[in-house]
């Protein structure tokens, strides 16, 4: 049988058991095994390591381990560039897309509300999930850790939080994304870029207050749903100017 010495840092240490969060541990394990593998094994999905250094040199997933190794594994560095270093690390996406699981669908809509493209259904299966992840460069964004081992996910994400708003949060921060928010500018409901229509195009549509006190309305092509500035766009809006405010803290 042979052994590795192995750490994992920073947020990778949440799928680890208790007695071997933020230490040096040893690792056994017969003949030969490649470093993903090795890593998955311990409850790490791939899609959210960032750098692997064995015996101090960057390692992709594919690094055979013989036995006698220390392995060291990192998260995302949203802040840090390693590109030079790194053998794990996709290539980097033109834009920042998502494809959330059944179980993100209030997570769905603030991440439309945000201004980002994404994909959600109540009843996709998870095939179809990193089917369409891999095929459209988008992020896959789960509770799920199975889903995201599967070989044909290279964008993902394991969401950490059960309360809505901290998943907006939480994954704004692991991806970096607060100077990237286009707020409103996408249907909540269907994911549709909205369009500005005139007031006398959707007047007969609206209630009465809204058609006495305001002149500002978008219609989603893809749904039809009428949006305004109301009370719902304030508050929405306070919630997204609180999370960039908190984040500069």
């Amino acid at each position: 049988m042979n052994s590795v010495s192995i750490r994992f840092y920073g947020e990778l240490n949440d799928f680890l058991s208790p007695d071997l969060k933020y230490d040096t541990f040893d690792h056994s394990f017969y003949g030969q095994r490649a470093v993903k593998d090795l890593i998955e094994s311990l409850g790490v999905p791939h899609p959210e390591v960032d750098l692997i250094l064995i015996d101090g040199e960057s390692a992709d997933f594919s690094r055979k381990l013989l036995g006698g190794e220390r392995v060291s594994v990192y998260p995302l560095f949203s802040s840090l560039n390693i590109s030079a270093v790194t053998r794990v690390r996709p290539v980097p996406l033109a834009e920042f897309r998502f494809i959330l699981d059944v179980h993100l669908g209030k997570l769905a809509a603030y991440l439309r509300m945000a201004g980002f493209d994404t994909l959600y259904n109540n009843d996709a299966p998870d095939d179809k999930l990193a089917d369409i992840s891999a095929a459209e460069g988008r992020i896959l964004l789960t509770f799920d850790r199975v889903l995201l081992k599967r070989s044909s996910v290279v964008y993902g994400y394991c969401v950490r939080s059960r309360d809505p708003a901290m998943q907006l949060k939480e994954v704004l921060k692991h991806f970096d994304l607060f100077g990237h928010l286009q707020p409103f500018e996408r249907c909540m409901r269907c994911n549709t870029v909205l369009q500005t229509v005139p007031k006398e195009e959707v007047l007969n549509r609206l209630p009465e207050k809204v058609r006495d006190s305001l002149n500002e309305f978008h219609l989603c092509k893809g749904c039809d749903r009428i949006y305004w500035k109301g009370t719902h766009y304030r508050r929405m809006s306070d919630f997204l100017k609180g999370l960039v405010e908190a984040n500069k803290t």
